[in-house]
């Protein structure tokens, strides 16, 4: 890549929440780090219009204003931040190998911060009416559909729980499910969650049903459903449809080279992945996947550049008297 060092301190993987605030830390710590990141700094929460729940705000904030502030902040303290996309990384003993699109790069110390996306829903209607009703994150949307019919697509604890979140707001929430009752498969929740769901007296079962269609012009008005024993379809009123049928892990570029478990990044509780040197923060890590949450991911970054800045001080170059200046890598842009 033209014009940057060959050897950096640190080179951090992604620019969502969890990259941007490993940024801002590692930059405190002068370690001057370098940030790729293949699309717009910000990462999913450039998809979203207000953010109600970061601390500190108040009033809701704009989310992409947030991440270009948060973008600002990590390069008023040394933060080099460049738009291309890593495909691989080649681990080292004293450095790592980091291949991107128009080059590579040569670091001491890695932060990968892939994040993740969710599994979207295939039906019609779904990526057309996406953010106008169809939403994939009930913390973040919620709020927004007061006293009205909120659809549930998923049959796993975290899609019960967040219909049990919803029903905070709705005043019905309506679950989907694709077996029949009877089905021990149905759920595949814990029995207390499912316990729970259906002693809710906001919460109904759709069971032995999918949706074939999410309808609506502007906003969603109505779901499309098949009852999948008898191939009959209904269309029943909703103001709502949120999804929860998984999350995708943007971790296929790190296949081989660190250890992944169902293609989420696997950690210690230092953050540090199965190679010596790289670390790991936000939605591609297994444990932090589970909320979903930029301030999740954001403290995860945190924690990350502050394992770093340990790492180059006293793992990789060593402590001892008669060792090199622990301190010496800080600050310092070799090549």
């Amino acid at each position: 890549m033209r014009g940057i060092p060959s050897v950096r301190n640190v080179a951090i993987v992604g620019a969502g929440p969890a990259g941007l605030t490993a940024a801002v830390y590692a930059g405190r710590s002068l370690l001057a780090p370098l940030v790729l990141e293949k699309a717009v700094p910000g990462g999913q929460l450039n998809e979203t219009d207000l953010i109600e729940n970061w601390p500190g705000t108040g009033d809701p904030v704009s989310a992409p204003e947030l991440m270009a502030q948060l973008r600002r902040q990590a390069e008023q303290l040394g933060a080099e931040i460049v738009q291309d996309e890593v495909i691989g990384i080649e681990p080292g003993k004293t450095t790592h190998r980091v291949v991107t699109e128009q080059g590579a790069v040569e670091a001491r110390a890695i932060i990968v911060c892939p994040g993740s996306r969710p599994r979207e829903l295939g039906v019609e209607g779904a990526a057309r009416l996406k953010g106008r009703g169809v939403s994939y994150c009930a913390t973040c949307d919620g709020y927004f559909f007061r006293d009205r019919h909120i659809v549930v697509v998923g049959a796993g604890d975290s899609a019960l729980m967040e219909a049990l979140f919803l029903t905070r707001f709705a005043s019905r929430v309506s679950i989907v499910v694709r077996h029949p009752k009877d089905d021990p498969t149905a759920i595949r929740a814990s029995v207390s969650m499912r316990r729970r769901a259906e002693e809710h007296p906001k919460v109904r079962f759709l069971w032995d049903r999918a949706i074939e269609e999410i309808v609506g012009e502007a906003f969603v008005s109505a779901i499309r459903l098949k009852e999948l024993s008898t191939g009959g379809v209904e269309e029943i009123a909703a103001d709502a449809v949120f999804v929860n049928i998984g999350r995708i892990p943007q971790t296929d570029f790190l296949r081989g080279s660190v250890e992944l478990d169902d293609g989420y990044l696997v950690t210690d509780e230092r953050l540090r992945t199965s190679v010596a040197g790289v670390f790991a923060a936000g939605d591609a890590r297994r444990g932090a996947h589970r909320y979903s949450q930029a301030i999740v991911a954001a403290g995860d970054g945190a924690m990350a550049a502050l394992e770093v800045e340990h790492y180059l001080s006293h793992e990789l170059l060593g402590v001892d008297s008669c060792g090199p200046d622990p301190v010496a890598v800080r600050g310092r842009k070799v090549g």
